[in-house]
């Protein structure tokens, strides 16, 4: 028997364990958005330079950037962060390991 084929595929077992963490991330985030009773926000509008400019919540409101940073920071926006960096207040999706949900990958409206 093959001494290299009893070796474990490392590379494999961490793609499987990030597949498992992405689907245990989304369904945690269902659970918390049908309990928390907060919008969450499901679209992004862009400009030119590819920059979010405001967003659409799960309520279907429209706010533009600085109403959407101003709501997160009173914790009116379910699964997103504020941070200060370059001057300014940022608006981030909380880090949880799923990329469909960063406020970049959201569908444009």
């Amino acid at each position: 028997m093959n001494e290299e084929s009893n070796k474990p595929n490392y590379e494999q077992i961490y793609q499987e364990y990030r597949q498992q963490g992405e689907l245990q991330a989304t369904q945690e985030q269902l659970t918390n958005q049908s309990t928390d009773g907060k919008e969450s926000i499901v679209a992004v509008r862009k400009n030119a330079d590819g920059d979010i400019i405001a967003i659409q919540t799960s309520a279907g409101r429209e706010l533009d950037y600085v109403t959407a940073v101003n709501e997160a920071k009173a914790g009116a926006l379910a699964q997103v962060d504020v941070f200060h960096r370059y001057g300014r207040d940022i608006l981030r999706s909380e880090p949880d390991g799923v990329q469909s949900n960063n406020l970049d990958n959201l569908p444009t409206f």
